[in-house]
C-alpha cells in the first residue's frame, strides 16, 4: 500500500474548501490545505460578506429619510463617510480571515501558503515563499472557486470587475453597471442607495435571466423608481479615457460619461494553471471540472466542489458539495447534494428571494399549474413616504397540489424565503400553506393566506 503523505489534499482556501478540510480532519484523517490568497475565498473577502455590508450601508439614506414619517426630524442631510466605510469592512474581513485560519488549526488540518499546481494524480507542487514543496496525498479536492469575467472589446482595460468595487477611490459619483445577473442588479442598487448616479446597462431584453417573468419585470421597475437608470437591449462597443473620466460608445451609437465602468458580466472557473489538463482531466468548454454525484473527476483520485465545477455558483452549495467529499472518503457514503429547491436572494433594493421554480419552468417540467401572486405596499410604507411595493407569487403543481416555485420581491425576502424553502424540501402541498396560521401583521402571512389563483 502506497504511504502517502496525506489523505485529503485540498487546493484552495474558500467556503467549500475549507469545510471540506476541517471535515475531512475531524474524521481523524491527515489533511493539508493550500491557498495563496486570503483565507475564506470569494465569499469571505469580494462577495457575499462585503456584498451585504455595503448593501446595509446603503439601506440607511432610504431609511432616513423615510423616519421623517414616522415623527423623527432629521435636521441635516445625512452625508456618507466612504473611507470609515471601507475600513469597517475591511476589519470585519480581516477578522474572518483569522476565523478560518482558526477553524483549520483547530480541526487539526496543515494550512500551507502558497500557489499549488498538480504534477500527478497523487502529488502536488506548492510555490511557497521558501521555494516548491511537494506532497502526496490519496485523494485530492479542486477548491479553487470562479472569477469574474470581462470581454475584450476596444477599452475594455479601463473597466473594473466585482472584485475592485469594495476599495474603489474617490467613491464614484457617476458608475456603469454593465450586466443583468444579481452582481449586476445588487452593486447597481448598493451603489444607488450609497449615493451615486447609476446607470445599468443589459444587453437582453431584461435583467435576471433565469429569473421567474414577474420577478424580473417587477424589480427593473422598482430599481428604476428607486433612481438606477437601468437600460435593456444595449451594449458598449467602446470605452474611451478623456478629461472629464470615461467615455462609452454604446450599441446605438449614443454616448455616456462615467468615473467607474463595472463590468459584471459573469464568472468562469479558476481552474487554469494547476495542471489539469496534462492530468487527463476532463473539462468543460468553459474550463469547469466535469465531476460525478460525488464530485470526483474522470482522474479517480482528483475531486472538485464549488464555482470550479461550475453548476449552482452559491456558497452553501459549495458547502454541501464538500459534505458529499468527505462522507465518500471518510464516511458511509450516503450523502447526496440535491440541487432542487434551492433557495437563493438578490440582494437588490428591494431584496429578491426566491426557491423552487419559475413559473415557465414549472409549465414545461409539470405541465397545469395553478399561480397565486399578490403585491402590495408592506405596512412600513404606509407611513414611511416611500413608494416601494412588494411582490409575492406561489407556482402549484396541479396534480399533486405540491408548491413547486416560491418567489418575492420585497424588504428582508432572503430571510423570509429560507424557512419556506425548508417546507417545500419537504413537498408541503398548497393545502398546507392555506392550513398553516400566518403571523400578523407580516408580510410573509401573505404566502399562506393567497386563496385565489391567478392562472
Amino acid at each position: 500500500m502506497t504511504n502517502y503523505d496525506f489523505d485529503l489534499f485540498v487546493i484552495g482556501a474558500g467556503s467549500g474548501g475549507v469545510r471540506a478540510a476541517r471535515m475531512a480532519a475531524q474524521t481523524g484523517a491527515r489533511v493539508a490545505v493550500a491557498e495563496s490568497g486570503a483565507l475564506g475565498g470569494t465569499c469571505v473577502n469580494v462577495g457575499c460578506i462585503p456584498k451585504k455590508l455595503y448593501s446595509y450601508a446603503a439601506h440607511y439614506a432610504e431609511a432616513f429619510e423615510q423616519a421623517k414619517g414616522y415623527g423623527w426630524q432629521v435636521d441635516a442631510h445625512p452625508a456618507l463617510d466612504w473611507k470609515t466605510l471601507k475600513a469597517h469592512r475591511a476589519q470585519e474581513v480581516t477578522r474572518l480571515n483569522g476565523v478560518y485560519g482558526r477553524l483549520l488549526d483547530g480541526a487539526g488540518a496543515k494550512l500551507i501558503r502558497g500557489w499549488a499546481q498538480l504534477v500527478d494524480a497523487h502529488t502536488v507542487s506548492v510555490q511557497t515563499t521558501e521555494g516548491e514543496q511537494r506532497f502526496t496525498a490519496k485523494s485530492i479536492l479542486i477548491a479553487t472557486g470562479g472569477k469574474a469575467f470581462k470581454p475584450s472589446f476596444e477599452g475594455h482595460e479601463l473597466a473594473i470587475t466585482s472584485d475592485d468595487m469594495f476599495d474603489l477611490d474617490p467613491f464614484p459619483r457617476r458608475l456603469v453597471v454593465v450586466g443583468g445577473g444579481y452582481i449586476a442588479c445588487e452593486f447597481a442598487s448598493i451603489f444607488n442607495g450609497l449615493g451615486s448616479k447609476v446607470t445599468q446597462l443589459y444587453r437582453g431584453e431584461q435583467v435576471l435571466r433565469d429569473f421567474d417573468e414577474d420577478v424580473r419585470s417587477f424589480i427593473a421597475a422598482e430599481v428604476r423608481k428607486a433612481g438606477v437608470d437601468l437600460r435593456v437591449n444595449t451594449d458598449v462597443t467602446r470605452i474611451l479615457k478623456t478629461v472629464d473620466g470615461l467615455e462609452l460608445t454604446l450599441t446605438d451609437g449614443s454616448t455616456l460619461q462615467a468615473d467607474v465602468v463595472l463590468y459584471a458580466t459573469g464568472r468562469i472557473p479558476h481552474a487554469q494553471g494547476l495542471g489539469l489538463e496534462a492530468l487527463g482531466v476532463q473539462l468543460k468548454s468553459n474550463g469547469a471540472v466535469v465531476v460525478n454525484e460525488v464530485y470526483q473527476s474522470s482522474v479517480p483520485s482528483i475531486y472538485a466542489v464549488g464555482d470550479v465545477t461550475s453548476r449552482v455558483q452559491l456558497t452553501p452549495v459549495a458547502l454541501g458539495e464538500a459534505m458529499v467529499v468527505v462522507d465518500h472518503l471518510f464516511g458511509d457514503n450516503q450523502r447526496r447534494m440535491g440541487y432542487n429547491y434551492i433557495p437563493t436572494a438578490v440582494f437588490t433594493h428591494p431584496n429578491i428571494g426566491t426557491v423552487g421554480y419559475s413559473e415557465h419552468d414549472a409549465r414545461a417540467k409539470f405541465g397545469q399549474v395553478r399561480v397565486f401572486k399578490t403585491d402590495f405596499k408592506p405596512l412600513v410604507h404606509t407611513l414611511s413616504g416611500s413608494s416601494e411595493r412588494c411582490m409575492m407569487k406561489l407556482i402549484v403543481d396541479a396534480a399533486s397540489d405540491r408548491v413547486v416555485g416560491l418567489h418575492m420581491v420585497g424588504p428582508e425576502a432572503g430571510e423570509i424565503v429560507q424557512g419556506f424553502a425548508v417546507a417545500m424540501r419537504a413537498g408541503a402541498t398548497k393545502a398546507i400553506f392555506d392550513s398553516t396560521i400566518g403571523i400578523h401583521p407580516t408580510m410573509a402571512e401573505e404566502f399562506v393566506t393567497m386563496r385565489q389563483a391567478v392562472s
